[in-house]
């Protein structure tokens, strides 16, 4: 049986913080109040990795992390506290950027005749870029024929493997693409021996071979003709020294090593063939990451192996499934995971947009808590900011778009320029289906092109999830599908009505075929990458009228929401997924839980706000260059440097520089503009040297610390006693103003968070207040709320009940309250800046009995009673019935 899962506590496993360090932090874990560590991925990954998520070996723990003995002895020390775990798996790609990976580098030496070909998402099918049966690899940094001619890529041996290397890439070589050397090798030292392993690779069957019995004896036999290479050149003397002289012979004549690399598996090319030519679906643009067909039964029991093996050891006792919206049938993966074990955790980490709701028929428990993220802190904002706050963005950018005309945009020029491949794809397969009927088949790939880009484009969320399969389409997504296509007509009056109405009948499966169901599958993979490229890495650096809402799963569009609507969500979260994941800071999200809590602060204070913009604007034009950097990159730094201060200056910078390149606007990872960048570092180290605008920041941020902390308190609450179960993220359970990755995987500091746990049971309420700088007010909460959890997981469970309670008074709207079942009351400040501390005849209306105080240890009869007497000196109160 898992152990019950009451709160979990997200690890980014490095290098630098392996198993060991994990098994030595179970002590402190334990006594914050966690039930579960909550582990970022910990299969072998590429050498170094600092995330794991370039997975390279799925069946094998991470040999950087302390390999198998590591993990087993940090299991033991989680059992030995009663602590499970709950792991992130990556099933939807691998990394393809190591030798590690001995599935891809069979398939590079073997192509289709390996044993792993229908592992990987790959098209093995001619293209524009590379002929049949070869994979194009984009890793050149120039033109095939310039790389050639300058002689950096170079065919190398090693004992008895050949490989190429193109600096820090190395690929196998086809065994029969040997021949050549082996040959010229053999004439060269007058052997028959070597002369007999030519032919051996002469007769050995070809890559192209599809039956399972060739394909066998294929790789019987190259096993065998290597080991009697490996002997022969152990034993010949001169073999190894004349190998490498006709090596060098073909490494300085680019028209052998053309020849040579022309009979590989795969077709070398410039990196930026990948954006539309590349012949294998990747994980969103990454070419490194290629996407693993988990829909086979086979490929998934490969990948799930030791997943399965540790599940029936009773090793985890959870499972977060990363961007399970990759995946070809997200719910057919679901179900073969929940056949692994009826009663294991799973979360899907599942990006719903406002007013989405996860799939019912997925036997899952719930998402990885972006909803619930998103739900929080809009109730911290201040609705009636929106339109000085929108005015103030007028009037800096010069331009009135809103937030989903961006998206659009953008959006659409992600798809044109990272997934162009997977659309020329969709394009083939919906050419095939159009030839085959009279009606259709004069219709030009140009044509379906951009029909398919705008359906994309137009895609309201990440992905719809029709089962081609299963004959049947989902109510949601039979509307999601018809507004699309109406949208998909007005966006293109040029597209014709035909066109359009035929892809209808292929998605919502009134035209069925196997060409069909493929279209239908692939097309909701676009869709997916399109919105989180467009969205997430592209938009959200875009449109920054108010920073602390682009956040991901959110709607930069909207701002603020009152408690009805907050409670309203939260009887539905109760209802559909009581034991969802509740997140506030997470490896993804693009300001930490603490940033966006202060920056809410400044809703309270548009016309302020705005009025020191405004006059940093005009004063610091002397700073830019060439006017760059615009307005618009220039009003995020200023609200990243009030969300997040004190921020070191190499941090602002690494930001400053991954924001413009997300954003896309004058530079990107792909075109990076070094004059714009130099332009924009140029700007942020000014700001730091101006003294004078350091010492209104520093103003400024005075003002807004404090209530940002209440902010923060009032979110930790909710995320400790909503309906789910909350996740901390590491470190925050102190005041952590990180900014986006890799800013937010900076080292942990846990000697110090020990000292302030240890130290914290002897302070009382106004003490731990006192220290309010070091953040003991939330580490005293988290440690208050995950003790009631772990006492009274029932309260808080699927069983229990969420309940809003009453606010009466002047100063009604400051507070918010709901009781947890029949013993626990939550009561929080909101938009602490314009209450001002004073509540005068505010009340909350509490359910009858006697009550303590979890956080002041106050005493409190049920009844009406004043908000100021029980938020006094904490902002925010935890009750529990007494007895």
């Amino acid at each position: 049986m898992p152990k019950p899962i009451t709160a979990t506590y997200r690890l980014q496993f490095t290098p630098a913080f392996t198993f060991a360090h994990a098994a030595e932090l179970s002590s402190y874990l334990h006594s914050l109040g966690a039930s579960h560590l909550y582990a970022s991925p910990v299969f072998q990954a590429v050498p170094g990795s600092t995330h794991g998520y370039d997975v390279v070996d799925p069946v094998r723990p991470n040999e950087d992390l302390g390999g198998h003995h590591g993990f087993q002895e940090m299991i033991q020390a989680l059992q030995a506290r009663e602590m499970g775990i709950v792991l992130d798996l990556v099933p939807n790609h691998m990394s393809i950027n190591s030798s590690l990976n001995r599935w891809w580098w069979d398939v590079l030496e073997n192509g289709p005749a390996s044993r792993f070909a229908s592992h990987f998402d790959v098209d093995w099918e001619a293209s524009e870029a590379s002929p049949a049966n070869r994979i194009l690899l984009p890793v050149l940094g120039d033109h095939y024929g310039r790389v050639l001619d300058q002689g950096e890529l170079q065919i190398q041996r090693r004992e008895h493997l050949f490989l190429a290397c193109y600096f820090e890439h190395e690929l196998p070589l086809a065994p029969r693409s040997l021949v050549h050397i082996l040959q010229r090798t053999a004439q060269r030292l007058g052997s028959d021996e070597l002369a007999f392993l030519v032919d051996c690779l002469h007769n050995l069957p070809l890559p192209t071979v599809k039956d399972r019995k060739t394909r066998k004896r294929r790789h019987r036999n190259k096993g065998v003709i290597f080991r009697y290479l490996q002997n022969f050149l152990e034993a010949t003397p001169k073999a190894p020294e004349t190998m490498d002289a006709v090596l060098a012979e073909i490494n300085n004549d680019p028209e052998s090593l053309d020849q040579l690399l022309e009979q590989q598996n795969y077709r070398l090319c410039f990196w930026r063939l990948a954006g539309r030519d590349i012949g294998y679906r990747r994980f969103f643009d990454i070419n490194t990451l290629v996407g693993l067909r988990v829909e086979d039964e086979e490929v998934f029991s490969d990948t799930h192996f030791l997943v399965h093996r540790w599940l029936n050891q009773g090793w985890i006792d959870g499972l977060r499934i990363d961007h399970p919206d990759g995946l070809l049938d997200p719910e057919q993966y679901f179900r073969r995971l929940r056949n692994y074990s009826p009663e294991v955790w799973i979360l899907a980490e599942k990006i719903l947009h406002p007013g989405e709701r996860l799939r019912s028929s997925w036997p899952v428990q719930g998402t990885t808590g972006y909803e619930f993220l998103n739900t929080v802190l809009h109730l911290l904002i201040d609705p009636k900011a929106e339109p000085a706050l929108t005015d103030l963005y007028t009037d800096l950018t010069g331009s009135d778009a809103g937030y989903h005309q961006v998206l659009e945009v953008k959006k659409r020029m992600v798809i044109q320029e990272l997934f162009g491949s997977d659309v020329h794809r969709l394009c083939d397969v919906l050419r095939s289906i159009c030839i085959k009927d009279r009606r259709y088949r004069d219709f030009t790939l140009p044509e379906l092109e951009a029909v398919i880009v705008e359906i994309a484009v137009q895609t309201p969320v990440y992905r719809t999830y029709v089962r081609a399969e299963g004959g049947q389409v989902d109510p949601e997504d039979r509307e999601i599908i018809q507004g699309v296509l109406e949208r998909v007509q007005t966006a293109l009056p040029e597209a014709d009505p035909e066109l359009v109405q035929l892809i209808r009948k292929i998605v919502l499966l009134d035209k069925t075929g196997e060409q069909e169901s493929e279209f239908v599958m692939r097309l909701q993979q676009l869709t997916a990458p399109a919105m989180a490229k467009g969205a997430e890495d592209t938009a959200f650096y875009c449109y920054n009228r108010f920073a602390a809402v682009n956040e991901v799963g959110g709607d930069p569009g909207s701002l603020g929401l009152p408690p009805s609507t907050f409670h309203q969500a939260m009887q539905e979260r109760l209802q559909n997924t009581p034991l969802a994941m509740s997140a506030t800071s997470t490896h993804d999200t693009k300001r930490s839980e603490d940033v966006r809590a202060r920056l809410a602060v400044l809703s309270e204070m548009p016309a302020a706000w705005a009025e020191q913009v405004q006059t940093w604007v005009q004063r610091h034009r002397s700073y830019k260059t060439q006017d760059w950097p615009e307005n618009n990159m220039e009003y995020l730094l200023y609200q990243t440097l009030a969300g997040a201060w004190p921020l070191d200056q190499e941090r602002m910078h690494g930001y400053a520089e991954k924001a413009a390149r997300e954003a896309k606007t004058h530079t990107s990872w792909t075109r990076v503009n070094a004059e714009y960048e130099e332009a924009l570092h140029s700007f942020v180290s000014s700001l730091y040297q101006d003294a004078g605008f350091v010492a209104e920041l520093e103003a400024l941020v005075q003002d807004i610390a404090y209530p940002g902390y209440v902010n923060s308190l009032a979110q930790t609450l909710l995320k400790l006693t909503c309906p789910g179960v909350p996740d901390l993220y590491q470190g925050t359970e102190l005041w952590d103003f990180s900014l986006v990755d890799p800013d937010n995987r900076r080292p942990v500091t846990y000697s110090t968070r020990r000292d302030l746990l240890a130290q914290i049971e002897r302070l009382t309420a106004r003490e731990i207040m006192d220290r309010t700088d070091e953040g003991l007010p939330k580490l005293w909460l988290t440690r208050q709320g995950l003790s009631l959890r772990r006492r009274l997981p029932e309260a808080f469970g699927p069983a229990g009940s969420y309940a809003p309670l009453r606010i009466s008074g002047e100063k009604a709207e400051h507070a918010l309250a709901f009781a947890r079942g029949e013993h626990v009351v939550s009561l929080l400040t909101r938009l602490p800046l314009t209450f001002n501390g004073r509540w005068e005849d505010t009340t909350i209306s509490l359910p009858q009995g006697g009550w303590r105080d979890l956080l002041t240890n106050t005493r409190i009869q049920g009844g009406d009673q004043a908000v100021r007497g029980l938020l006094q000196p904490f902002p925010v109160a935890l009750l529990l019935r007494e007895e």
